[in-house]
Parts: C-alpha cells; sequence; structure tokens
C-alpha cells in the first residue's frame, strides 16, 4: 500500500498528502462519528486526470478508495480508515460555461452551492437545490446524496435540477452520463442512477445543471408560533392541502427553536412554542401568502407576515442556524427520515414520544413543504450510547409506518446501514447489491458504506 502511495506521489506531486493533519481531517465528517483510523493518503485531485490516475492504481492494487468533497456530509458516508485513499474533489471548482439561452451551466464538482449561486445572480438565474449548508456545501457532495433543502416543495431536489454527469468510474474509465437537452430517454438513466449513490459507483468530475430562473415580483415571508409542534404540523399539512406552493416551508420544535435563538443571542419570543415559516415567491407570492395566512390564524397560530427581503432572510436565518445551534446542547446524532406530508403531525407526535420514553432531548426540524424531518439526538460522550441507536431505530420504524422513507436527503453512509433492508426487503437489496457490483467489481469503491 505504501508503494501505492510513493507511485501517487511521483506522479502527482504535491496533490498527495500524507501529513498528520490532513490524514486526521479525512477521518471525520459533520456526522459527529470517526474512523477507526487514519487513511493512507489524502489526494487533492486538481483535474479529471488526477481522479483517473488514482483510480487506475487503486483498481490494479486492490485499494480502496473514499471520495471526499467539502466534508459536511452526515451520514459517515465520506470518513475514510486504515487501509484506505481519500481522493478529494474540493479543488476542483471551476464554473466550465453558463449558457443563458439553454439555461445550463456545467461545473466542476468541488465548487460550493452559495458561490454558483454568485455566479450566476448576475445572470439572472440559479441553481435550485438550497440546502441550509449552502456557504459550506460542494454542488458535487449535493450529487452524491440527492440533497435537498428549503426550496425542494416548489422547486425540486438535486436529481431534478442534473442534466448530465461526468463520472470516472472504479477502474479510471471516464463516462460522460444524460444530456443537455430538457428531455432524453436514451437508454436507461444512468445519471438519475448516480445521483444519490454517495460514491459507491463512481467519482462524479463534472455536472451539467438545469438552471430556471429568479423568480420575480414580492417574496412574502410568514413567521408563526403554535402551542405545540403537532398544531404547526397540522396548519403546515394544511396548507398543502390548500394547493399553495410556498418556495420553502419550514417547521421548528420548541426545544430545537430555543437553542437556536440561544445560539443567535436573540430572545426567546414565545418560550414553549413551535415556529411555522412559509416563504412565498413569483408572480403570486403576496396572494399565496395571504392565503397561507388565513390558514394559520384559523388554526391558532400567531403569526406576522412581512415582503421586506431583508427582514424575510433574517426570519429564514433562524432555520438555518439549526446545525451550529445543536453544537451547543452536546453530541449529536442528526437524523432523516421523510412522511407524507399530511403525516407531519403524527411523525412529530411519534418524536415526542419516543423522547419521553428514552428520557433523552430530540430537537426536531422539518422542511414541511416536503415532508422531510430532522430529529437530533443529544447525547454525551464520544460514542453513540446504545439508548440513542434503540431510539434511532424507533424512529426509523415510526417513519416507515407512516408511509416514509428512513431518508430524505442526507443518505445513508455508515449510520443507517443497518435499518437499510427495512425499507429495501432482501431481494432489493440484492438487485442493489449487484448493480453495485457491476460499477465496482473489486469493491474499492467507498466500501463499507450504504451497504
Amino acid at each position: 500500500m505504501t508503494d501505492v502511495v510513493d507511485l501517487l506521489r511521483a506522479a502527482l506531486g504535491d496533490a498527495v498528502s500524507t501529513e498528520a493533519d490532513a490524514l486526521e481531517a479525512a477521518r471525520a465528517d459533520k456526522s459527529g462519528q470517526r474512523s477507526a483510523g487514519a487513511p493512507l493518503a489524502v489526494i487533492t485531485a486538481r483535474t479529471v486526470e488526477h481522479v483517473q490516475a488514482v483510480l487506475r492504481s487503486a483498481h490494479e492494487h486492490g485499494i480502496a478508495v473514499v471520495p471526499r468533497g467539502a466534508g459536511t456530509g452526515l451520514t459517515g458516508a465520506a470518513m475514510a480508515g486504515p487501509g484506505e485513499l481519500v481522493l478529494s474533489t474540493a479543488a476542483m471548482t471551476r464554473i466550465l460555461e453558463i449558457d443563458e439561452a439553454d439555461q445550463v451551466a456545467v461545473v466542476e464538482p468541488g465548487i460550493r452551492n452559495a458561490d454558483l449561486n454568485r455566479a450566476l445572480e448576475p445572470h439572472g438565474l440559479r441553481w435550485a437545490p438550497d440546502p441550509a449548508s449552502r456557504e459550506i456545501s460542494s454542488v458535487g457532495g449535493n450529487i452524491a446524496t440527492n440533497a435537498g433543502g428549503l426550496l425542494c416543495a416548489k422547486y425540486g431536489v438535486t436529481r431534478e435540477a442534473v442534466l448530465g454527469l461526468d463520472v470516472v468510474l472504479a477502474d479510471g474509465t471516464l463516462m460522460r452520463l444524460g444530456h443537455r437537452t430538457v428531455k432524453g430517454v436514451t437508454g436507461l438513466d444512468l445519471t438519475a442512477l448516480l445521483i444519490g449513490s454517495e460514491g459507491t459507483l463512481g467519482i462524479i468530475v463534472g455536472a451539467t445543471l438545469k438552471l430556471t430562473p429568479i423568480p420575480t415580483g414580492a417574496v412574502a415571508t410568514i413567521g408563526a408560533t403554535f402551542p405545540t409542534i403537532e398544531d404547526a404540523a397540522a396548519a403546515s399539512a394544511a396548507i398543502t392541502a390548500a394547493r399553495i406552493r410556498p418556495a420553502a416551508m419550514e417547521l421548528i420544535d420548541p426545544v430545537a427553536l430555543a437553542a437556536i435563538l440561544r445560539h443567535l443571542g436573540l430572545p426567546d419570543r414565545a418560550p414553549g412554542t413551535a415556529h411555522l415559516l412559509v416563504q412565498t415567491d413569483g408572480e403570486a407570492a403576496e396572494s399565496e401568502a395571504r392565503a397561507a395566512l388565513a390558514i394559520i390564524t384559523a388554526l391558532g397560530g400567531t403569526a406576522r407576515m412581512t415582503t421586506d427581503q431583508e427582514e424575510g432572510e433574517r426570519m429564514l436565518a433562524v432555520r438555518r442556524a439549526m446545525h451550529p445551534a445543536m453544537e451547543s446542547l452536546g453530541q449529536v446524532l442528526i437524523e432523516d427520515v421523510a412522511v407524507p406530508r399530511s403525516q407531519l403531525p403524527a411523525m412529530f407526535a411519534a418524536i415526542r414520544t419516543i423522547a419521553e420514553r428514552h428520557g433523552i432531548l430530540i430537537p426536531t426540524v422539518a422542511h414541511a413543504g416536503d415532508g422531510n424531518l430532522h430529529p437530533n439526538l443529544v447525547y454525551e460522550g464520544d460514542e453513540v450510547p446504545d439508548v440513542i441507536w434503540r431510539a434511532a431505530g424507533e424512529l426509523f420504524e415510526a417513519a416507515l409506518a407512516l408511509g416514509g422513507t428512513l431518508t430524505g436527503e442526507h443518505g445513508i453512509g455508515t449510520l443507517k446501514r443497518r435499518w437499510l433492508v427495512d425499507e429495501l426487503g432482501d431481494e432489493q437489496l440484492a438487485l442493489q447489491r449487484r448493480i453495485k457490483q457491476a460499477f465496482d467489481p473489486r469493491g474499492i469503491l467507498n466500501p463499507e458504506k450504504v451497504f
């Protein structure tokens, strides 16, 4: 293995690092977990040829490769351990093309979401996926996990905003998948298969992205409080049932809200209450917001509405501060389940019951517009206690029983492998393993992740 590292260093020079700090950083992502030990080396690819060179060598010698972007994932999918190489695309940050006529951008995977949209803004365009971590998460990482964010209910998840991918397979072969056209059904949709594959099928080195015009007209934002999170969730479900399509609709339970306000240094305006944020955009923004406001007040919410853009962004900043606020409570296992939107009140009730049964804190936020909840299980110490894993398992069981899924946008990684069969079943899991083997016959790409 050290011989392979020496060969790669001879070929790629300072792109290969065995510095202790670099190796230590690659042992973890934002999940709070760490691998058992340091990897062999971290290779920071600057070109597609760098990626190909690493994979050819790793494939020849049977050495595991862990793809890594910004390292902001929440499931342990980018953690690397002993005997593994880390292949980082974080330095591949170029925007290769912005086509205003076709509303397409071609980018390298390392560019951050927020940086891409800042570059697109002068063209009147944006890439719609909008994770709360947009300032630090990479486009390639978003694609690898099919990430979502605040705008999914109206503008879709990452899969709906990607037209094509350049992917290097496990043996170093470069494949160009997908197309530039809006429509395209030639053969199997390998682009969609790669999106959300968490680095187990290939390494993304380029992406052709579908852009959307920045909405014109007013943006209206509503901030509402409710006596309980179940009441707030019922209001969000009623807004959906009324066929109102907010750009963003977010729920924050009382424990999470109190922690966020403390983190931001803001007063707890209504202690013990839950929070619902609704934002509408486009030409019908004000009329849609007024309709949502009527539903909120009819169901017992206390709300205020603004069309001031800066004030609206300040209101959404409360939601975006969730993850750093949770760090102030202790160690956190950040979970990610999704249920049908009509089942949000029932899922919040289940979370409350599970927290009370085990005597633990589970502050929870949700992308209410698409039914995606993020329960945060708080614990002390370096290792996740058994009680937390038991509570997580009960959360997953509750979500599946309500017609939901184990993960809406974070992925499986290492943290949810044990529950994958509960949702997929034995036959589908076996089929997925065969697909993995077809792409990666030697099993070197992100081993022990997902499957």
